[in-house]
C-alpha cells in the first residue's frame, strides 16, 4: 500500500475503508466550512459515503488514472490530497486537496503538496502539475504562488459550489521550473 512519510509531522497514506468513519467525522463537525469551496460535503450523508468514494479512488489508483491519500498529522486524518488526474498522454496531473479548518496555518497543506510534486516529475516523470481554486480562495492560492505555481488563467464560471457559481484560477508548474528552483 502506498504510504509516503513527508517529514515529522506529516504522512501520505493511500485512502483505504478504515478512514470512512475519520472523514465522516470531519464532514460532520465540518460540513459548513468545507462547503465554502468543495461541492461534496452537502453530498455526505454518512460513512458508507466514504466508503463509495475510497472503493472508487483505490480502482482509479490501480488503473494508474488517481492517487488519493489520507493527509494523517501526527497519525490522525486531518485531509486528503490526490492527484485527482493522472494524464500519462500529456504528462500531466492535476492535485486537488482539503484540510480540516482547525489545522490550518500549520504548512500542512504546503508540505503535503511539494510532497506529491516530488512524486509527480521525480517517479512518475509528468512535465506539468496543475492546481485549479477557486478564484476566491486565497488560502489555497497561497499554496500554489509558495511552492512557484504560475497563475496560467481564470476559468470563469467553472463550477457550482452548492448554488455559487464560481471562477476558477487555474496554476501551473512545469517540470523544468520546479528542478531550476531546486537548486
Amino acid at each position: 500500500m502506498f504510504s509516503k512519510i513527508v517529514d515529522d509531522e506529516i504522512t501520505l497514506a493511500l485512502v483505504q475503508p478504515s478512514f470512512a468513519k475519520e472523514y465522516w467525522v470531519i464532514v460532520e463537525q465540518q460540513r459548513e466550512y468545507l462547503s465554502q469551496w468543495l461541492a461534496w460535503p452537502q453530498l455526505a450523508d454518512g460513512e458508507a459515503f466514504f466508503l463509495t468514494f475510497i472503493k472508487s479512488s483505490l480502482h482509479d489508483y490501480a488503473d494508474g488514472k488517481s492517487l488519493t491519500c489520507a493527509i494523517l498529522y501526527l497519525g490522525q486524518v486531518v485531509g486528503n490530497i490526490s492527484f485527482n488526474s493522472i494524464n500519462h498522454g500529456l504528462k500531466k496531473v492535476e492535485i486537488g486537496y482539503w484540510l480540516r479548518q482547525d489545522y490550518q496555518g500549520k504548512g500542512i497543506v504546503t508540505r503535503a503538496v511539494a510532497s506529491l510534486i516530488e512524486i509527480a516529475f521525480n517517479e512518475l516523470a509528468m512535465q506539468q502539475v496543475q492546481i485549479s481554486a477557486a478564484e476566491e480562495n486565497l488560502p489555497s492560492r497561497a499554496v500554489c504562488e509558495r511552492l512557484g505555481f504560475a497563475l496560467e488563467g481564470i476559468i470563469s464560471r467553472a463550477e457550482n459550489l452548492n448554488g455559487r457559481v464560481v471562477d476558477h484560477a487555474v496554476y501551473g508548474l512545469s517540470r523544468k521550473r520546479w528542478l531550476e528552483e531546486q537548486q
